[in-house]
């Protein structure tokens, strides 16, 4: 009887072990065959609201949402831009923090979010020009969405730090990474 008992216990581990690999194998080949996100099926927004400060600083969760019907990926940092209202950029892109980066596999309707830093243009330039929205790239892709938001900036000074982004939806004056 003992022995039945450590074998039925020996069958039902193996059985665990082979769907825990076969479920992890898929997921494994679910996300190899997402291909990356584009401008055409990402939409990108500001995480508006009260934003986390430090002195001469707000941070921002500028979000990415898969609009598209299939999973896709975003890795990496996204390019930021900010423009005027002739639409003519105003000072130079977001630089980027040093955070680690890595992939993250958005499912149809999900949201990734990367933090972008606001540096007051005073700390930086003696004159105020004023940025009307920002130019938003999905990392690695060379067409641009528009997002409004209004800003104090510097002609040739940047106020624009942005990081990797990270799973998950930022959440205004909570999220710092």
């Amino acid at each position: 009887m003992r022995t039945i008992g450590r074998a039925l216990l020996l069958a039902a581990g193996l059985g665990a072990l082979v769907l825990t690999a076969a479920s992890a194998s898929a997921s494994g080949a679910r996300a190899a065959t997402a291909s990356r996100c584009t401008a055409a099926n990402t939409q990108s927004w500001l995480g508006l609201g009260v934003g986390g400060g430090t002195l001469g600083s707000i941070y921002y969760p500028l979000e990415f949402s898969n609009v598209g019907h299939h999973a896709c990926t975003l890795s990496g940092y996204p390019g930021v831009s900010a423009f005027g209202a002739n639409g003519s950029q105003v000072g130079p892109a977001a630089s980027r923090n040093t955070e680690h980066h890595g992939t993250v596999t958005l499912a149809p309707g999900a949201t990734a979010h990367a933090i972008l830093r606001v540096e007051d243009w005073g700390a930086l330039c003696s004159k105020e020009v004023v940025a009307d929205g920002l130019r938003v790239y999905p990392p690695g892709e060379t067409r641009s969405e528009p997002v409004p938001f209004s800003f104090g900036a510097c002609a040739h000074r940047g106020v624009l730090i942005v990081g990797p982004v990270r799973a998950g939806v930022g959440i205004p004056g909570y999220t710092t990474s």
